[in-house]
């Protein structure tokens, strides 16, 4: 059975960067959506992508950006893939997966079509996440896993929304995604992650090895 990674996003400084990786994980997520309260410039985030060990992914967080943005600030910042979290057509992704690897966010609220996944086949992998009515991720809200369970099939799934030290096991367990992709639950503050979080977050998924620094 293939082991389930771990994405850790809203990263905003090297020290969270670095207990991250040394954890275990096998993503980092940087947000350029200026709103977020997890917002980090170009210029910071690839200071920390070239320290980043070989083995871990740099994901670049985007909202309703232009093509040309995007691909600029991946340049710039040397990201592996760039994930969507807006409303980005379908014939966006696939105009912009010719460039580059994306990772599609599809935000789940009820009644939630699974057709609508089926849309963004050019898309690297999807990411699952709660819904809110105000907020483009790491809102700490939760889904229906079973949903995850029944989409997954054939496609791959990064599961987010809600995730934290006591549920990852059994969202790990239970949906055997992709991936887990971890925000707030791991945060001591908005952008400011918890290092004792992290290590938990990882052991509960039994991706808890660490890294040779």
């Amino acid at each position: 059975m293939a082991k389930v990674r771990v994405k850790i996003c809203g990263i905003t400084n090297w020290t969270d960067a670095k207990r991250a990786c040394e954890a275990g994980a096998n993503f980092l997520g940087f947000n350029f959506y200026r709103k977020s309260p997890r917002y980090i410039s170009p210029g910071r985030a690839g200071k920390i992508v070239s320290r980043l060990p070989k083995d871990v992914a740099a994901v670049g967080v985007f909202v309703n950006e232009s093509e040309g943005s995007i691909l600029e600030v991946a340049r710039r910042v040397g990201l592996d893939f760039v994930q969507l979290h807006g409303d980005e057509t379908p014939e966006f992704v696939g105009h912009l997966a010719r460039r580059v690897r994306v990772i599609k966010a599809v935000r789940v609220r009820k009644p939630f079509r699974a057709a609508e996944l089926s849309r963004f086949k050019k898309a690297s992998a999807l990411l699952l996440d709660g819904f809110d009515r105000r907020a483009r991720g790491g809102t700490g809200k939760g889904f229906d896993w079973s949903i995850a369970r029944r989409v997954k099939r054939g496609r791959r799934i990064f599961l987010a929304g809600g995730l934290n030290p006591e549920n990852a096991a059994e969202a790990s367990a239970s949906v055997r995604p992709y991936a887990l992709d971890v925000c707030s639950g791991v945060e001591a503050a908005p952008g400011k992650k918890d290092a004792a979080r992290i290590a938990a977050f990882m052991r509960a998924v039994g991706n808890g090895k660490l890294r040779k620094k």
